[in-house]
């Protein structure tokens, strides 16, 4: 991958940390097991990481190619447009939420992962030029924003069982479960993404999927490791072993946060999203 390409590689790894980690926490919030403290943090650092990510998109620029991977650069401002009202939804969200007003909480949970799911649609066509279809990045990037999402909080979700051991195991169990099922979807999805035709990339680099080492390594490393890395800490979990739980869902991350990496770069270089 060029230099070109890691400023929008990172506009999509935030924007699928932002919104898959809103979404994940409306959905174990709906369930009613979440220990308040974790859902004001998860929802104040949503905010956060919402406004770098408006920040990041508002200075990117709009080329109508990065390195010989061409953009529809059209629907940028309406990227734009969508994440700055992401933001500005995820204010009064996480003022409802430190209020521990639970319905306005919720509804605002709903409000943002709605102009999320909308954010995503519009910045795949962003991306879809090359590919087979605009569906291929479309759950490519759904199913990336679920599995950071998912792992993201799952991680910060176990030092809370290490501040307060009395917790129930219930919603970490049921986000490593998920965890699970995010990262099966993306190893599923894989096969359409690489068997179906895509125009080539006029890249510095020039490699086929199939021959690039890092197309292997987003497998392994990326998705089938971590996948048994949940499954542990899923396990462990179960058993109340909730330091060793944490530990695993942070190693996991470390590798989900970097094939999320390898699978944009290798799009960029070869027209495959990951």
């Amino acid at each position: 991958m060029s230099a070109e390409a890691l400023p929008y590689t990172l506009l999509i790894l935030l924007s699928e940390v932002t919104i898959g980690s809103i979404w994940v926490l409306w959905a174990a919030d709906m369930r009613g097991y979440l220990a308040p403290t974790f859902l004001k943090f998860g929802a104040a650092l949503s905010m956060v990481m919402a406004a770098l990510t408006f920040v990041l998109a508002a200075k990117i620029a709009a080329p109508d190619e990065v390195d010989g991977y061409p953009l529809d650069s059209a629907f940028m401002p309406a990227t734009r447009v969508l994440l700055a009202v992401l933001l500005a939804a995820s204010i009064p969200y996480a003022i409802a939420t430190l209020a521990e007003w639970r319905i306005a909480g919720l509804a605002g949970g709903l409000l943002c992962s709605l102009i999320g799911l909308a954010s995503i649609a519009v910045m795949a066509q962003v991306f879809a030029l090359p590919v087979w279809g605009y569906a291929g990045v479309l759950i490519s990037l759904v199913a990336g924003a679920l599995a950071v999402g998912a792992v993201s909080m799952g991680m910060v979700l176990g030092h809370w069982y290490l501040i307060t051991p009395r917790l129930p195991e219930q919603p970490l169990r049921e986000m490593t479960a998920f965890l699970l099922l995010a990262l099966a979807l993306q190893l599923l999805i894989l096969i359409p993404n690489t068997a179906l035709p895509h125009d080539s990339v006029a890249s510095s680099v020039h490699v086929s999927i199939g021959e690039s080492p890092f197309f292997w390594m987003r497998i392994a490393g990326g998705i089938a490791f971590p996948m048994v890395l949940t499954y542990m800490a899923y396990d462990s979990s179960g058993a109340r072993a909730m330091q060793s739980a944490t530990g695993l869902l942070y190693l996991a991350m470390a590798l989900v946060l970097s094939g999320e990496i390898l699978a944009k770069a290798l799009m960029f270089v070869t027209g495959v999203p990951g």
